[in-house]
């Protein structure tokens, strides 16, 4: 009931006004219903890596290279394609510390959660080395995370697994030199008694951070780890 008012309170004193075009916010959210309604929304993924699949695919089967070399992440929930609004929203979140951002990322990605038949036990954020931290003054995933953790009623585990290289931007990386460049960037450093761990990104590109970590996850105990993300990018570089 205490909520109910507050949001009445700061919906009336300050209105949710859409980020994307300045429009009254739909959902209470900073966006509006025409731009939500044209997000570019995934569809047809491989249940994995969750790279786009023909829509004649079979459904929750898994692509050619998942069966052939499968992540060490089990599931994969991305819930659109990096393209347009989306990457608009994350580059602006990432370079320009754009926090409403953030929020309205996380609402968005909590509502494709909402029904989700088996939430993890916790979520960790992607880590960021303190060096790139320190350069952007915060880690993206984290506000990203805490949104999520709130909506879903996850507990949050911020310091339990670390970046411990400074691996280079991987931008024009090879999806195998991708590999090479993130390989022992993470370790453990607080035990995680738990069986079932999600963890939250922002973009997904091939993969390969995402699969670092979760190896770590698995070998420090782990039973099963989703990767959460918010887009996933279309991987068109060969290696």
């Amino acid at each position: 009931m205490v909520n109910n008012w507050l949001n009445i309170i700061q919906d009336s004193f300050l209105p949710p006004t859409c980020i994307l075009c300045n429009s009254p916010g739909y959902n209470r959210w900073d966006i509006c219903y025409d731009c939500y309604s044209q997000l570019p929304w995934a569809q047809h993924q491989c249940p994995r890596c969750a790279i786009p699949l023909p829509e004649t695919s079979p459904i929750n089967l898994p692509c050619g290279e998942c069966l052939h070399q499968s992540p060490a992440f089990d599931h994969t929930i991305a819930v659109f394609k990096h393209q347009h609004a989306i990457r608009y929203l994350i580059t602006q979140l990432k370079f320009n510390a754009q926090y409403k951002h953030a929020r309205l990322l996380g609402l968005l990605l909590a509502e494709a959660l909402s029904e989700y038949p088996e939430l993890p036990q916790a979520i960790i954020p992607m880590p960021l080395h303190p060096n790139r931290f320190r350069d952007r003054g915060f880690n993206q995933s984290i506000e990203i995370a805490k949104i999520v953790a709130k909506r879903l009623q996850i507990p949050l585990l911020l310091n339990h697994y670390i970046r411990q290289r400074d691996s280079p931007h991987q931008t024009h990386l090879t999806r195998a030199e991708r590999r090479k460049n993130v390989r022992n960037s993470f370790m453990q450093v607080k035990p995680v008694p738990l069986q079932h761990i999600a963890i939250v990104d922002d973009v997904m590109t091939t993969g390969s951070t995402l699969h670092e970590l979760a190896q770590v996850l698995k070998k420090s105990g782990i039973q099963k780890v989703d990767a959460w993300v918010c887009a996933r990018a279309i991987w068109k570089r060969n290696g």
